[in-house]
């Protein structure tokens, strides 16, 4: 989707409109899916325990600074029990919490993650993460930035945390060559 210009939260929304389905999936255009990601997906919302969830992220490479930036990603699983990389839930879900939060210019996947999970919670079903059909995301930033980057800049991962720096947004997400 090309909606949204520099915002993710715009452009997640916009595909999100755009689709006809009553399920949503959501994965951004540099990860691939598991060939068993909807059979799984399918089978945890036909179950009727799961609101929806995330997926678990795979690097396409590792090396050190990777898993050590990985590290840092599982921080934000770990703290708010959630799991993001590719989205999937009823439609329904989609829009009793309002999607993707466009005031947010980073970390919308955790936000949305979040509100997903308490909208569940408060109907009974749970967020599940798909362990069994991780997604596979590109190195890109990695292969341009380099392979410790966001560990030597901590300040940009800081200011990326608080979901509202746009300059840091720009140096992260959009201002180098794709």
């Amino acid at each position: 989707m090309g909606a949204g210009g520099k915002n993710l939260s715009a452009i997640r929304n916009a595909g999100a409109l755009a689709a006809r389905g009553d399920i949503l999936v959501t994965i951004d255009a540099d990860s691939i899916m598991a060939p068993n990601t909807l059979a799984e997906i399918d089978r945890l919302l036909r179950s009727g325990s799961f609101i929806g969830g995330g997926a678990m992220i795979h690097p396409e490479r590792m090396s050190l600074g990777i898993a050590m930036t990985g590290l840092l990603l599982c921080y934000l699983a770990l703290r708010y029990r959630v799991s993001a990389g590719l989205f999937w839930l009823p439609r329904e879900a989609f829009e009793a919490i309002g999607g993707f939060d466009e005031s947010l210019v980073s970390v919308e996947d955790i936000d949305f993650a979040v509100r997903l999970k308490r909208y569940g919670r408060e109907r009974g079903k749970r967020f599940g993460t798909l362990w069994n059909a991780p997604i596979t995301t590109s190195c890109r930033k990695f292969d341009h930035f380099g392979d410790w980057f966001v560990l030597k800049k901590l300040a940009l991962a800081r200011d990326l945390l608080s979901g509202r720096d746009q300059r840091a947004a720009n140096e992260f997400f959009y201002d180098f060559p794709r």
